[in-house]
This record gives C-alpha cells, structure tokens and sequence, in this order.
C-alpha cells in the first residue's frame, strides 16, 4: 500500500476562471492546475494541494496574494457557509461574463458546432428574493463552524435551515435568506419559534427520529402563498396547535398544506400532501398565461426570468399559427400553455404522471383547446406511429433534464426532421453534446443564454435549430 502523498503548497496561483459546480480553476506560471472553491477569477492566492483524483489536483486557498477587481462584499451573512449562493462575491456583471463563457466554452470544446450568432446573456432585473420556492429542514442538532468544534459548545440546538453542502445531517440556522421574498422569512422563523414554544421535537436526522421535519414555503408574483408543513408522524392534536398557529399569524397565505413522511428521506415522492386551510394550490401568471401549482408541481423557480425565457422561445419557434408543435419534457405544461395561441396544434410528452395532469389543468384554465398531453417517457412516446398519429412537427421544442436527451430521442429527432428545432438547457455541456450529435442535419443559427439563477453557477440556454437544405 503506497504512502499518501503530504499536502504541498503552490504558491501565487491565478485564479484563470470558474469551473464545474461552483469551484473555480487556478493555474501556476508553470501551467500547473488545480480546482478550489472559496475564491473569485482574478484572485493570486497559494494553494495547498490536497488530493489528486484521476489526474485531477484539488487544493485550499491559503494566502491571498491579491484580491480580483471583480470581487464585491456578499449581503447574506451565511455566504460560503450553506453554499446556495456561490458567486455571491462576485460583482453580477462578471457573473454574466464568466456564464457567458461557460457556455461559449462548451459549444466549443464539446458542440464542435459553428453558431450563427451569439446573443448576448439576458441579466436578472432582480438578483435578490427571485426564487419562489425554498425548503428548510428541521434539526435538533446544528452545524458548528471549525471555530466552534475547537471549543466544548454544544450542538444540541432545535434549528431550522439548510443542509451545509456535502452533508445530510449538518443543517445551519438560517434566520434571513436572500433567496425569497414576501413573508417567506417571517413565516420560517415564526414556525421554528412556536415549534420550540410548543414543545415539539426537533427530527433527529441521523437517526430519523422526531416530529418537525421540513418546511416549504412557494410565492407567486400575483402575491398567493403555499406552506407545506411535512412530520414525521401522524400526531393530530400537535399538528393543528402548529398549523392553526401559522394560519392566524399569517392570514395571507393562500394554500396552507401538510404531509406526513416517516421515510427515511426527506422527499414527497409517494407522500400525500393534504390541504388543511384555504385552497390546495395556488396560481402563477406569466403574461396572460395562468399556471395552477400544486404542492408537488414543478415550476421554474424564477418566475420573473421564466418570463423572459419564454419570451426567447416564442420568438425562436417564429410561429404564425399554422404550425404544429412538439413539446418535449413538457413538465406541467409551462411552454406548451405558454405558446399553444401562436400555433395550431401543440404536443406535450413527459414522463412524470402528476406534471401531465398540472398540465392538462394549465390548459383548462387558459381556455387552450389546442394542446394534447401524453405521459410516458419521450424515449418511448416518440415514435414513428405518434408521429404518423399527429403529424410531422414544423417546430420541435425540447427542454430536457440536466442529463440531456437520450439518444434514442436524438436519433428520432434526426429522423423526424422537423424544420426547426428550439432547444432549451440548464446544462450546456449536455446540450453541446447533442447539438453535436444532431449538426449531422442541422444547422445552429442562434444561442441565446439566460441567467435565471443569480449568484450561483448555474446557465440556462437557448439554441436554435434549422434544418440543413438538401445540395
């Protein structure tokens, strides 16, 4: 068994620009590379190695040698400790440049691809309280800073928050986040403060005991509210104590909600979540496109970008109102509703059956008689009878998880030869890699990327695609 090799120092490393999942590149003089997090391109710091992973050096900033022109003081008190906000201090034009780049960078190393044009990132007008969704755990235990581990202070605290990055049982108190506004905040420290009042346990994560588990909290532009209280267990006198608590200190909220989990993970997935005041959803609205939101719908989670976003894949599909459209991944129906008026026909697929009857419920409410649902997973929908069934597409939206499409759905596409795809992405390493994989017949002619979440990594795009004309 061979020696571990000690740790090394590398001395004035820059900081030559961001890297996968928030961390950042440093390279030496020499050429030398590392990955670490905790620092901003522009930045000269040394770097302590610390592992090497399939040729990869991962290190620790220790001394910085100067600081990066771009670098802003973060607002939120809990920066580079709960990790939701990784580029908080980074100056948000910058964000923009280095987003920019990440997807300049994958259409280029990955794509392989010539692009028409370019466009320039759409920015948030908002880059503070835009995200309309958060969920907090519940722990009778909280994190500790290195600091405090170096003392005998105690963890034992009931605190409400989030889990600290890399961990399922470390949750930091959280009493301000930044991320959602209304009374998003208000609500959350309320609900902890009478949980403590009330006698009521605290989950124990670890070892998946007690009574408090999480809370989510959703908020719409048009100002309706959800709460979803979820317990460990069913405990009704203790439970209305809470909920009545909530629903006389906050007579705003809208769709007051509560599931019993005593699973061992945190998620809803096979959970009945029961409504116990006001109604059992709440309502989005985008332009003149309404969105009924269950508690466990998905929904972009930034409805003031989603706006803008849409906008972008409207204007890609350029329809005139006789096309027909396929929608894939459709989700709840967000796009499909979104832009069912500028078509003749639109086609939604997605696997996940509780999305698909959002959808359908989308589309009643719009007053949509134009758009069709299937569930199943693409893959397999897509075929050669559906298409026979409805048609050959004239424009092809597809909007796929970070994983991309599988290649059954690439080569179905290639088939299918719509004369214009649009394809939408929050993950333009995966989507290159498609996009190079259909540039057998098509042609990129427009990238358009969107910055729906601020401070963090993450890029949405646009691309769009024409089908290449016959020699």
């Amino acid at each position: 068994m061979g020696r571990r090799k000690k740790p090394r120092l590398i001395e004035d490393m820059l900081i030559v620009g961001p890297a996968d999942k928030g961390r950042s590149v440093a390279k030496s003089e020499s050429g030398e590379v590392v990955f670490l997090d905790k620092v901003a391109p522009g930045d000269v710091v040394d770097v302590l190695v610390i592992r090497k992973r399939k040729g990869v050096q991962e290190g620790i900033a220790q001394n910085f040698k100067s600081y990066s022109e771009d670098r802003v003081e973060p607002v939120c008190e809990y920066f580079g400790v709960c990790g939701g906000c990784k580029w908080q201090h980074i100056a948000y034009e910058a964000q923009l440049r280095h987003k920019t780049n990440i997807v300049e960078n994958a259409m280029q190393r990955i794509g392989k691809i010539d692009i028409g044009e370019f466009r320039p990132i759409i920015g948030a007008d908002k880059t503070e309280y835009y995200r309309n969704k958060l969920e907090f755990s519940f722990s009778n235990k909280r994190w500790l800073s290195p600091e405090e581990l170096k003392t005998d202070m105690s963890n034992q605290a009931e605190v409400l928050g989030f889990h600290i990055p890399r961990t399922f049982d470390k949750i930091i108190d959280i009493y301000h986040c930044h991320l959602q506004g209304g009374l998003s905040n208000e609500i959350r420290d309320f609900v902890r403060e009478k949980g403590k009042e009330l006698g009521m346990p605290f989950m124990d994560i670890k070892n998946v005991e007690g009574y408090l588990r999480n809370i989510i909290i959703r908020t719409t532009t048009t100002d309706e509210l959800m709460v979803i209280l979820s317990i460990f267990k069913d405990e009704k006198e203790s439970r209305e104590k809470l909920l009545d608590a909530l629903a006389e200190k906050f007579p705003q909220i809208s769709s007051l909600n509560y599931a019993i989990n005593d699973k061992r993970n945190d998620t809803l997935h096979g959970i009945d979540v029961i409504n116990y005041k006001g109604k059992p959803y709440i309502e989005e609205k985008l332009r003149d496109t309404k969105y009924r939101i269950s508690p466990k719908s998905f929904f972009q989670t930034n409805s003031f970008q989603a706006v803008k976003l849409f906008d972008a894949v409207v204007e890609f599909a350029g329809l005139q109102g006789t096309e027909n459209v396929y929608d894939l991944y459709t989700g709840t129906g967000s796009i499909a509703c979104y832009l069912a008026k500028y078509c003749q026909q639109v086609v939604g697929i997605e696997e996940v059956e509780p999305a698909i009857e959002d959808a359908k419920v989308n589309a009643e409410i719009n007053g949509i008689d134009n758009a069709v649902f299937y569930v199943g997973d693409v893959k397999d929908i897509l075929t050669d009878e559906f298409a026979i069934k409805h048609g050959k597409p004239d424009v092809l939206i597809t909007d796929p998880p970070r994983a991309g499409m599988h290649a059954k759905v690439v080569e179905m596409l290639l088939k299918l030869e719509s004369p214009k795809i649009v394809y939408v992405s929050c993950n333009p390493g995966t989507q290159a890699r498609d996009l190079n994989l259909l540039s057998e017949k098509y042609d990129v002619l427009l990238i358009q990327p969107v910055d729906m979440f601020p401070h963090t990594y993450h890029i949405e795009n646009i691309a769009l695609l024409q089908l290449k004309k016959e020699s």
